[in-house]
């Protein structure tokens, strides 16, 4: 333990330096615009892992933005533990709401972070957390700590929905080959209380088209007369949840798992504020499903939430249209044994069937994925909560949560691993947002814990 915190104390100013380079990429593998940018994120991830020690690095073509493969096996007879990331990140919109360019990484002192936070985007959401596990291998092999063989999969396109991430996968099995998978792109409770994330909503994301009048018509001569697309959909919308906040798309609870009243208990006993949460988010009140909790709501339940609304006119001043089209991006964050294909199929056809006869709708799915959930018990997670509390002092506390990974439900599916989820961001951290940012101490502390879930790993595995 002492080796590793020496090590890092003695590189962490070059550990900062590398990161703060692989944030000036702007990696956005939403927009074509940035599509050099991600290429160029890959050959430096490429030259990272070379650098840390890997024996082997590919770059490799698949039909869209290309997958990094490493890999260090010191002996064929010893556990793989399989490292998992992604260094493509969100757009960086809006960028007016940003305090310092997205892609000009700056160092910020906070309430949380006062020893300072890297602002920028992918500085937590992936490419800090994931460049963790590069400085951990380093560490290892320059002081010959590496008990087993460890492989590296990082791919440039988890933010729009990993599909040449499956068609990887189901390609190279063999070389995928391991014995637990590893991942950093989840968070814990706080920087005093680490947290293991044992549960993933899945998730179904599609687009809807709502198209009236053949054309843009004067609000004044048809106003009243034919539909609104944009106060269409607006009433679709809001018909889509009921007065307790339940959706209402027939079937879509009919395989919602309810957890007991014992494992609600256990979720609760994580330290949790409500009036903190809303100082943070400067609400006055929290929404959501009757009958749940907050925690409970964003992590055990299922959900719908539009993420975009659109149509007519917006520009500066006053244009007295009746739109011809309206559109609206909805996800809908599923639970353990929904299935995100037959999601996407209940809301089409309900969808569809809540238009009245003067509009059309379109509905185009973009993406999706399974939940998942990770047993306790299991000897991956038994190391990693050994790792957290050897170098926070207290041990982990299992929890939900909210967000999604498509891809773990995939790596069972395909690899038959089971995924530890050893995050090292923060709720605060604003991911997805503008000021994303991730704390030295987070990224630093990550380096220092990585080694030691391989050590226990090892240990475990012996014993079974």
């Amino acid at each position: 333990m002492e080796n590793i915190k020496s090590y890092v104390q003695q590189h962490k100013d070059r550990f900062i330096n590398e990161l703060i380079e692989l944030l000036k990429i702007p990696s956005v593998s939403a927009d074509t615009a940035y599509s050099q940018d991600v290429i160029d994120t890959a050959d430096a991830v490429k030259e990272s892992l070379s650098k840390a020690g890997c024996d082997l690095v590919e770059i490799c073509d698949t039909p869209g933005y290309p997958i990094i493969y490493g890999e260090k096996i010191i002996d064929p007879n010893l556990p793989t533990v399989l490292v998992y990331g992604h260094y493509d990140v969100q757009p960086p919109d809006p960028l007016e709401l940003w305090t310092s360019p997205p892609f000009e990484p700056v160092i910020k002192t906070t309430d949380i972070h006062p020893e300072g936070a890297i602002f920028a985007r992918g500085a937590c959401d992936d490419k800090g957390q994931m460049y963790m596990h590069v400085k951990a291998l380093e560490y290892m092999v320059q002081n010959n700590e590496l008990p087993c063989n460890v492989k590296f999969m990082i791919e440039g396109e988890e933010e729009v929905g990993s599909a040449s991430l499956a068609w990887f996968v189901e390609r190279n099995q063999e070389k995928l080959k391991n014995d637990v998978i590893l991942i950093s792109d989840t968070g814990m409770i706080s920087n005093q209380q680490p947290s293991i994330t044992t549960g993933l909503r899945g998730l179904s994301y599609v687009e809807v088209e709502v198209t009236g009048p053949n054309r843009d018509l004067h609000s004044g001569l048809y106003g009243g007369a034919v539909a609104n697309p944009i106060n269409i959909l607006a009433k679709m919308i809001a018909s889509l949840h009921d007065e307790n906040n339940h959706i209402t798309i027939p079937g879509f609870y009919d395989k919602v798992q309810e957890l007991s009243a014992e494992e609600r208990a256990e979720m609760a006993k994580a330290p949790f504020s409500l009036e903190k949460y809303k100082n943070a988010l400067n609400i006055a009140d929290v929404y959501g499903e009757k009958g749940y909790v907050t925690n409970e709501r964003n992590s055990i339940r299922p959900t719908l939430d539009v993420n975009g609304i659109w149509g007519g006119y917006t520009g500066e001043g006053a244009k007295t249209v009746i739109a011809s089209k309206a559109f609206a991006k909805i996800s809908m964050r599923l639970v353990p044994n929904q299935e995100w294909e037959e999601i996407t199929e209940l809301f089409t056809k309900h969808f569809t069937s809540i238009a009245p006869a003067g509009v059309t709708v379109k509905v185009t799915p973009h993406h999706g994925g399974q939940g998942y959930v990770t047993p306790i018990d299991s000897i991956g997670y038994q190391a990693a909560n050994k790792a957290y509390t050897e170098t926070f002092g207290v041990p982990a506390i299992p929890v939900r949560s909210g967000g999604s990974i498509p891809i773990v439900a995939l790596f069972e599916k395909e690899l038959k691993s089971k995924t530890i989820l050893m995050g090292f961001g923060l709720d605060s951290d604003a991911i997805h947002s503008p000021n994303e940012h991730f704390g030295i101490f987070n990224y630093l502390k990550g380096i220092e814990t990585i080694p030691l879930f391989y050590k226990y790993f090892v240990e475990l595995s012996k014993s079974f």
